[in-house]
């Protein structure tokens, strides 16, 4: 068994600890958290500390913190040449203190704390110094995911922006169309078949070939009449510049 701490309690850490608990390859030994209460639903309490001085030995470390304060973690550690990772999609290894081996353990998701998710289908994008720890990892990575990638810092940093485009922007006009439906006096729920459909055509139809709608047609007469009906300024100001690109996008070759 590889024997892990987790430094961190928040939603990454929390999916995490669920994830190896259930791990033939992993054991978590210790879960370090700034409030022990955070964890104490997830494993006994026994095992999380709130001492970076009685953090146990183990064979990785995974700190799974908001982004501004992995280096400052890192740098609290009191160990040394041991694996230490970081979940971040936007930090770079780089950003971890030089007194242990680095690594980036970065699962792309969108985690919350009362949302079950199924790790056997999250893509784990994985980086290390060196081949011998990236093999660690790798195995770490396929105890709870069917999905393992290699990739870079650089190449995490695109994902992770695309990812923000992908998910978080689109939750975001999920938000707007919920609004204009309550202003409307229309139940979301009926959009909720499209926004199902419109995610499952991408599985064999790349975006592109998968873009409907009247921006795709240039339907200027409905693009115009969306806008006159649009009162909110940001709403309309994103819907032009939103229509704008998907035309733009039909015109290249």
């Amino acid at each position: 068994m590889i024997r892990t701490v987790i430094i961190g309690a928040g939603n990454v850490a929390q999916h995490l600890v669920s994830a190896f608990a259930k791990s033939d390859a992993v054991e978590v030994i210790q879960v370090y958290s700034r409030s022990k209460e955070n964890s104490s639903n997830l494993i006994d309490s026994s095992k999380i500390t709130n001492s970076f001085s009685a953090i146990a030995d183990a064979d990785l470390y995974i700190i799974s913190v908001s982004d501004n304060a992995i280096h400052e973690v890192s740098k609290n550690l009191l160990f040394q040449n041991k694996l230490v990772v970081h979940t971040s999609g936007s930090v770079s290894m780089d950003d971890l203190e030089n007194q242990n081996r680095k690594g980036v353990f970065y699962p792309l998701q969108t985690f919350s704390k009362s949302k079950e998710v199924d790790f056997k289908s999250i893509p784990i994008c994985l980086e290390t110094q060196n081949e011998s720890d990236y093999q660690l990892l790798e195995t770490v990575g396929q105890s709870i995911s069917d999905k393992i990638f290699k990739i870079n810092s650089e190449q995490r940093k695109a994902l992770h922006v695309a990812a923000v485009f992908v998910n978080n922007f689109v939750n975001h006009l999920y938000q707007m169309g919920n609004d204009i439906c309550l202003e409307n006096h229309i139940p979301f729920e009926i959009l909720q078949p499209l926004i199902q459909e419109t995610a499952n055509k991408i599985s064999t139809l790349s975006p592109k070939e998968a873009q409907t709608g009247p921006a795709k047609r240039n339907d200027t007469q409905t693009i115009n009449a969306h806008l006159s009906f649009l009162s909110d300024a940001t709403q309309k100001e994103i819907y032009k510049i939103l229509t704008k690109s998907i035309i733009d996008n039909g015109k290249k070759l």
